[in-house]
């Protein structure tokens, strides 16, 4: 049998390849930049070159880095995908994913029977408590967050692209007339969304209100709990036009018929490394081709 590279060292020039980053690269290994750099050296050793230029510890892929990189990367992803397709299908799969409770009741769960009969063993533990993006790969494994520009140092995938508007029960939005008024919006109280902190600041400027100056600005973390307090008079909700459409609900209604486009998006986002896990895998694949 021909000698094999040192897998750990593989892995790790694998993964400061694909992150760009050593010092992204030792964290997902949870490995210290000595520790990272031996393992480098030893993979250089085995090749007989160097595979990557060193300036203020900063590591870039040379010439044959890049070759390096281009011949193995796709062999140890169809290696994993082998070994993948041996795994014992009959044990549980479980995949700890955060995200919003309004995005998991209007689009997720009831498209979650199509996974199940693609997939029988794999299982979702959900978890709706806010601030996902800080606690991936410590209690969570992945998560659809709602946000302008996620963090670069995670894999992203934009789920959507949406437009804001003002939503307001029906009593409250034929009261206040098909025209915006500064007097009439002046005296109102405005609910927005904790993660869509700048969607009120450019619904305003999209309507040439850059004087309004509501009653009161009133924020809430839930998306179905805006709706209910929009739906009851309680204030004018600056929220995404999906989130009316998806509700069904008759008793709202949009103000305005002006479409303003949203700063933020729904993105699906994982450490790297996680993407390499199966159940993170197959999430991933299935929410992309869905089209949820």
């Amino acid at each position: 049998m021909r000698r094999l590279p040192p897998l750990r060292s593989l892995e790790a020039f694998l993964r400061v390849a694909r992150l760009g980053s050593a010092k992204a690269a030792a964290s997902e290994l949870a490995l210290s930049p000595s520790a990272l750099s031996r393992r480098i050296g030893g993979l250089e050793d085995f090749v007989g070159k160097k595979l990557f230029k060193r300036h203020n510890q900063q590591l870039k892929l040379n010439e044959a880095g890049e070759a390096l990189y281009a011949s193995v990367a796709p062999a140890i992803d169809a290696l994993a995908d082998a070994v993948a397709a041996h795994m014992d299908d009959s044990r549980v799969l479980r995949l700890r994913l955060g995200m919003l409770p309004l995005f998991g009741s209007q689009r997720l769960v009831p498209r979650l029977g199509e996974l199940r009969r693609l997939y029988p063993m794999l299982h979702i533990d959900v978890d709706t408590s806010g601030h996902a993006e800080a606690r991936l790969g410590d209690t969570l494994d992945a998560a659809i967050i709602l946000a302008e520009h996620p963090d670069p140092a995670l894999h992203s995938v934009r789920l959507d692209r949406n437009y804001v508007y003002a939503i307001a029960s029906r009593e409250l939005a034929e009261s206040i007339g098909p025209r915006p008024d500064l007097a009439t919006l002046n005296r109102q109280t405005i609910l927005v969304h904790n993660e869509m902190a700048h969607s009120f600041d450019a619904w305003k400027q999209a309507l040439g209100l850059a004087d309004l100056h509501p009653q009161s600005i009133d924020h809430i973390d839930s998306g179905p709990l805006m709706l209910e307090a929009a739906a009851q008079g309680l204030g004018i909700a600056i929220m995404h036009d999906d989130h009316l459409t998806r509700s069904g609900d008759p008793r709202l209604a949009k103000l305005f018929d002006v479409r303003v486009e949203s700063p933020y998006s729904y993105w699906f986002v994982c450490k790297p490394r996680a993407l390499e896990t199966r159940a993170v895998r197959l999430f991933h694949d299935w929410l992309v081709e869905a089209n949820i």
